[in-house]
């Protein structure tokens, strides 16, 4: 299995394209429980290509992208490059290199499967300001509400690399532990996206456990995947369902 640093190196474009972003909610539901303001410094912990930062730029917050790949962090500075107050900085959950107290919020999106969770528990408390907040939030995609979504989760287990092995099955479990001793507080909200045939294809070679081109399964994978939109397709595109599951509470050390 490839590391958690470059196994998304040659995905880029793919996941800057046709990776789902995030329903506006997520901000009311900050703002409302959380305080957020557009003063609020946000340290956005695993930043990829920068969906989830610009997320916040659009609201107005200064901001640092941290995030330990090269290529994807390079396709976040110039997609955010109209932002000014972006600060992207090569780091890690584990090790920042933001200073102590010096921020409101730490976000982390899908990143956090990834992450130490020993370590990077130990660094968030050490950079959040007193009585800032973690906020993890997560696109899950919907395995069985639709035909469609049901025979792409089929074929992403025939023919995922190693999608057994990476797919997140207990992230729910893994976030309160995480945060425990602390309590969290969980909501959810629905995401949708479109895709037409060749969009499809692009979100499938966006993931990292999917077959790359070369390999003996490549051409099989497309070719099923084609044979499932031909068989559920609505004029002409299928639908991805995500539960935005947005988890946010307080460290207490």
């Amino acid at each position: 299995m490839k590391d958690s640093v470059s196994r998304f190196s040659n995905r880029v474009e793919n996941y800057v394209k046709y990776r789902p972003g995030y329903p506006a909610g997520v901000i009311d539901i900050l703002k409302s429980d959380c305080e957020l303001t557009e003063a609020s410094i946000i340290a956005d912990v695993g930043s990829g290509t920068g969906k989830l930062s610009e997320f916040f730029f659009l609201n107005g917050n200064p901001l640092f992208a941290i995030e330990p790949n090269a290529a994807m962090r390079s396709a976040a500075e110039r997609s955010l490059t109209d932002y000014k107050t972006l600060v992207s900085i090569h780091g890690a959950a584990e090790r920042t290199g933001l200073q102590p107290e010096s921020v409101d919020f730490i976000t982390a999106g899908q990143a956090f499967h990834w992450f130490d969770q020993e370590k990077t528990r130990k660094e968030f408390a050490r950079i959040l300001k007193p009585g800032g907040w973690v906020v993890i939030i997560w696109n899950e995609r919907r395995l069985d509400s639709t035909s469609f979504l049901r025979d792409y989760e089929d074929l992403l287990l025939r023919y995922g690399t190693d999608y057994q092995k990476v797919r997140h099955e207990n992230v729910a479990g893994e976030i309160a532990q995480f945060f425990a001793p602390d309590t969290f507080r969980l909501k959810s909200l629905e995401n949708l996206q479109r895709f037409d045939l060749e969009s499809l294809k692009g979100r499938l070679c966006s993931a990292s456990y999917t077959p790359e081109p070369g390999h003996p399964n490549f051409e099989l994978m497309l070719s099923k995947l084609k044979e499932i939109f031909d068989l559920n397709n609505n004029a002409g595109a299928v639908t991805f369902e995500y539960d935005t599951r947005v988890y946010y509470g307080h460290l207490t050390g």
